[in-house]
């Protein structure tokens, strides 16, 4: 049996070995997410946090004889997921996804060099120009209206220069796709796209040694970059014409449902619902990206984090639209199949998220590539479908790039 195991934070006591706080790395003030626990005062600042539960080690410290094992949990999960994944349709898409990523590419560029633009004004002291920002929040709500899958797919591949910059476009990406998804009217999209676009504005305001620090980040830096929601806030209200929702946004991404959020504590019942939409796309990117210090999770993995943390820190009926959103293995996805073929997820099936189109290029059983074809796992066999997901792959640890196959139609 594992020996991990997950506890609630009134079940912690001096003696316990953390394996995991569960929690995005920069919503905790420890140096590590994994210690022996040795007095009351860190007991007491894991709750104070906002954390209330996490991972524990049996073999390295006390037990909790009834508590689940990290196996247990995520069996629930995944099975409380795939219920929810057969039961609502995704928005659906317009054009194939191929098609698609030649202009997406060139949009994320463009919309990365317009960040990196605002926020050294920023630095300088000048105000945000909207006139420059509105423009690229259209061409954005285009590629997604044509296949927002693409533009979503490249954003996931960020390097460490330009990572401040992409999270930015990224959960502007999202949001607009996010906004779409739930129904919401095209001027209040286009206001959530413009500020996810904005909401890290006051990071231009962090001294880049803590912004770019290779590793955790001591309480004194984490209580710096908790400055720049705030911050952001501030110098937004300056921007001629800006509206209420990008501040709205801009101010309250990080403020959580059960009060432990920054820079309010605002309870969830005073967070308005493009915020609490801000809060789940932001941790989504952020914790899918990787880092210099911290490998990214999977798009599935993270999806399940979010549906794991939406019992104390989002809500949980948008984390579920979110994932009817993205999907459960969104578009880009390197799957292993049944069949011990390996695809790229190409696009979501409008009845059941858990039955994508796949293209297969790769067989497990002869270790070789195969004449790429398309598996549409909606259908049944010797109809174009046939085989069943089994899980998703990491492409580094294979050295495969789905990408070449998704660019081909």
């Amino acid at each position: 049996m594992s020996s991990i195991k997950k506890v609630s934070s009134a079940q912690l006591k001096v003696g316990m070995y953390l394996h995991d706080l569960d929690c995005g790395w920069m919503d905790h003030p420890f140096l590590r997410s994994s210690f022996a626990i040795t007095d009351e005062e860190q007991i007491e600042k894991i709750r104070q946090a906002g954390i209330h539960e996490a991972y524990i080690d049996t073999s390295r410290g006390l037990d909790v004889s009834d508590a689940p094992t990290a196996e247990e949990v995520r069996a629930g999960l995944e099975q409380e997921m795939q219920q929810l994944a057969s039961a609502t349709p995704p928005p659906p898409e317009r054009i194939d996804v191929a098609a698609e990523l030649g202009r997406a590419r060139q949009i994320k560029d463009q919309a990365s060099g317009l960040v990196r633009s605002v926020m050294k004004d920023v630095r300088l002291g000048k105000v945000v120009e909207l006139e420059q920002v509105e423009p690229m929040v259209q061409t954005i709500t285009e590629s997604v209206l044509r296949n927002g899958g693409a533009l979503l797919t490249l954003l996931r591949i960020k390097n460490k220069d330009d990572y401040t910059f992409l999270h930015s476009v990224s959960v502007g990406t999202l949001l607009i796709a996010f906004c779409r998804a739930v129904g919401l009217d095209a001027t209040t999209t286009h206001q959530a796209g413009l500020g996810g676009l904005l909401h890290d504005t006051g990071k231009a305001l962090v001294p880049d040694a803590v912004l770019n620090k290779p590793g955790r980040l001591t309480e004194e830096e984490f209580e710096i970059i908790k400055r720049h929601p705030g911050d952001g806030w501030k110098i937004l209200t300056q921007t001629p014409g800006i509206g209420p929702i990008p501040l709205d946004i801009t101010r309250h991404h990080h403020e959580r449902m059960d009060g432990s959020g920054y820079p309010d504590k605002l309870p969830g019942a005073e967070i308005s619902t493009l915020a609490k939409m801000a809060a789940i796309v932001d941790v989504y990117d952020a914790i899918t990206a990787d880092r210099c210090y911290h490998k990214g999770m999977a798009a599935t993995d993270a999806l399940r984090k979010l549906f794991e943390w939406s019992k104390f820190h989002f809500d949980p009926a948008l984390v579920q639209s979110f994932m009817r959103c993205v999907g459960i293995y969104p578009v880009g996805t390197l799957v292993r199949m049944e069949s011990g073929k390996l695809g790229v997820v190409i696009e979501q099936d409008p009845d059941n998220l858990l039955t994508p189109t796949v293209k297969i290029f790769f067989s497990l059983k002869s270790n070789g590539y195969v004449e790429p074809y398309l598996l549409n796992l909606a259908r049944p066999l010797g109809h174009g479908g046939g085989d069943r997901i089994v899980t998703h792959e990491d492409p580094a640890k294979l050295k495969i790039d789905p990408l070449r196959f998704l660019a081909t139609a």
